[in-house]
């Protein structure tokens, strides 16, 4: 079978499981397991297959894959169905294939007794495929199928817990946010061929390299970007992102890791030469992934909510691959990425294992929740792992990705383009100095949260059972990645553009040690915290839910569910034992609620749009409703009038007969009088 075969099925799988899964979902739910693991496992073998026959792709001098073709003539830019995978495509599709298939595997565990589990992992399968599909594709507008296919499955599975508000809201969110950026995201790839005369990303990539290049750079580099900031949750377009942990703990998981918020990333990846053209758009980048690294870092430290907590975690990381972009090195972004797809995948599913067992998604509840720690072994080794890799302790795997960031942004600051490329220094000095500062932070809310959730003192949670092995055994998949794969910075530049990936005296000794001053200051407040709690008289936020389901997707939907009544507003409730208050002093109530944004939104732009809608309203009654009821009325009064004057007796005729013969008469003669 040959490597386009195998390409093709590769993405293909995963959307005929999803079709068979729906079909069969309620006539023989005996199916619908099978249909959910096997072909997104086929298509991860297949992925790992592709990927060892490319050896690299053209990183290390092999060809990249190209096939392609048309798909319908057009009478201008013709589309295709167009294959590019290089060395880049091959190893994100096994990352896709990988996180999806432990993501379909959790789930059987996860949601065992969920009455629509087949709908549920019939749209993972989907999402899956187009994921695959947007990484695989060589043709733009092939890919934006899969970047709106993405964007419809998300609203779909963040709104799985339909019964709860906060689901509702949060599927709503997620859609029209994205959908916001994707309009001028669709004007962007339409310049974008009209510019280069085609939708092939090679011919694209050929166009901006030859010496005429692209005629608008600048303007289509910035349109581009307010999709991949909507997608990837970048500011300012990042508040979908938070709220969308009303979704499963798996769903989550599949999001943050490899679908989605990745997908914004890998297109710009994909696309660097064209934004790389632009001066004005490198430092709009850079800025961009700066705000969005310190904002999101900050807010992390202030959140409650186990899951929001590596939400922002997501944001802020997903900043650093951003940074990377805009100081022109795409193997520092796409090796973070792959880094943060393992350990970010590890993180939300040991943390779907902690809300089982303690019955809440709180951390301020499990800070008083004793005995966690041995009752989820699986999930506190394993967390334990992940938030060492997020917070890039060496030799974790996210030191060596983090550190590959830190050293391109340190490059481009010196006047060290990678590649030769005209990089603004100004993009280096920004993402370096961010970068820092977020190392710093990031190894804070992660010493927080592990502090938080396994070090809790007092009476145990209600036992909701032991989670099925499946759900344990994914955990420690995703540990080895999560450990060792930092190590392949020595391989991957033949992978990638061929530039050096390892970690540099200067940046290393930088960021470690920022991360070793968040983590011990954060460390040092949580005793201080801890002592003040024990004589708090009010124990906010101590109580968790207590059910008899054993269901992980139940106890969470009910956490959700119970989360606000129970606590309140976070911002504002006095919980001396969280650390994030005491280091983050005044700015804790700002942070905890995402420095107000979805407020200013809401004043800016929802409130507004509502007023103006019940103006039209207004108008639609009062005005135009006025004149459609006038009309028919006016018919109406005539139609009474007429049927008033046929009473259907015939003295009542020839008496209005004679009357009007009388006036007619009387007439003639006033007017001859008048005339003589």
């Amino acid at each position: 079978m040959t490597t386009t075969t195998l390409a093709v099925l590769v993405p293909l799988l995963p959307f005929l499981g999803a079709v068979a899964g729906l079909l069969l979902g309620r006539t023989a739910p005996g199916f619908v397991r099978p249909l959910a693991v096997l072909p997104t496992l086929a298509a991860l073998i297949l992925a790992a297959a592709v990927a060892v026959q490319q050896g690299g792709g053209s990183g290390n001098g092999t060809t990249a894959l190209d096939a392609h073709t048309e798909l319908t003539p057009t009478g201008s830019v013709p589309i295709e169905l167009a294959l590019h995978i290089d060395g880049f495509a091959a190893l994100v599709a096994v990352l896709v294939g990988l996180v999806a298939t432990c993501v379909q595997l959790y789930s059987t565990g996860y949601l065992r007794d969920d009455p629509r589990y087949p709908s549920y992992a019939a749209i993972v399968s989907l999402f899956t495929s187009a994921m695959l599909l947007v990484v695989y594709t060589g043709d733009l507008m092939v890919l934006l199928v899969g970047w709106e296919v993405m964007g419809i499955c998300s609203y779909f599975l963040v709104g799985h817990y339909w019964e709860t508000p906060e689901a509702r809201a949060a599927s709503l969110k997620a859609f029209l946010v994205t959908k916001l950026g994707d309009v001028p995201f669709l004007i962007g790839l339409f310049a974008l061929a009209t510019d280069a005369g085609s939708f092939r990303i090679t011919a694209i990539l050929g166009k901006v390299t030859s010496q005429g290049g692209l005629d608008h750079p600048t303007l289509i580099a910035l349109l581009l970007l307010a999709g991949v900031a909507g997608k990837s949750a970048q500011f300012p377009l990042h508040t979908w992102l938070p709220d969308a942990m009303a979704g499963p703990t798996p769903v989550s998981a599949l999001i943050h890791a490899a679908t989605m918020v990745a997908a914004g990333v890998y297109f710009v990846a994909r696309l660097l030469p064209v934004f790389a053209a632009s001066r004005a758009a490198l430092i709009v980048l850079a800025v961009m992934a700066g705000v969005t690294m310190l904002g999101s870092a900050l807010a992390a430290l202030a959140q409650d909510d186990i899951k929001r907590v590596l939400a922002y975690s997501t944001i802020g990381q997903l900043g650093y691959m951003t940074g990377a972009l805009a100081v022109g090195d795409r193997g520092a972004a796409v090796f973070h990425l792959l880094t943060h797809g393992a350990f970010k995948a590890l993180l939300f599913l040991a943390a779907g294992v902690v809300i089982h067992a303690a019955g809440t998604n709180s951390l301020a509840a499990m800070s008083r929740m004793g005995n966690l720690r041995a009752r989820v072994p699986d999930a506190f080794w394993t967390m334990t792992v992940a938030l060492l890799a997020l917070a890039a302790i060496p030799p974790f795997s996210g030191f060596f990705s983090k550190e590959a960031v830190l050293g391109a942004a340190e490059h481009t600051a010196t006047g060290h383009a990678v590649g030769g490329q005209a990089i603004p220094a100004a993009s280096g000095w920004i993402v370096l100095v961010a970068a820092l500062f977020t190392a710093l932070l990031t190894a804070a809310y992660a010493t927080r949260l592990w502090l938080l959730a396994f070090n809790g003192r007092g009476p145990e949670a209600p036992d909701h059972g032991r989670q099925p092995v499946v759900m344990t055994a994914v955990l420690w998949i995703l540990a080895i990645p999560s450990f060792a794969l930092g190590l392949s910075f020595l391989r991957l530049p033949d992978w990638f553009d061929g530039h050096s990936l390892a970690p540099t005296l200067t940046t290393s000794v930088l960021g470690t040690g920022f991360a070793l001053v968040g983590g011990l200051v954060t460390y040092a407040a949580w005793r201080h915290t801890t002592a003040m709690a024990a004589r708090a008289t009010v124990p906010i936020g101590a109580v968790a839910i207590d059910t008899e389901q054993g269901d992980g997707g139940l106890v969470e939907a009910e956490a959700i569910a119970s989360h606000a009544p129970a606590y309140g507003d976070v911002a504002s409730a006095p919980d001396p034992a969280d650390p994030g208050r005491l280091v983050l002093g005044p700015l804790h109530r700002h942070a905890a609620a995402g420095f107000h944004l979805d407020a200013l939104y809401t004043a800016l732009f929802v409130r507004p749009v509502r007023a103006a809608a019940a103006l039209v309203g207004f108008l639609d009654r009062a005005v135009v409703d006025t004149y459609v009821r006038a009309a028919a009325e006016a018919p109406k009064a005539l139609g009474w009038a007429v049927r008033r004057a046929q009473t259907g007796n015939v003295q009542t005729y020839l008496s209005a007969l004679l009357a009007g013969t009388v006036v007619l008469v009387v007439a003639v003669v006033l007017v001859a009088t008048a005339g003589a």
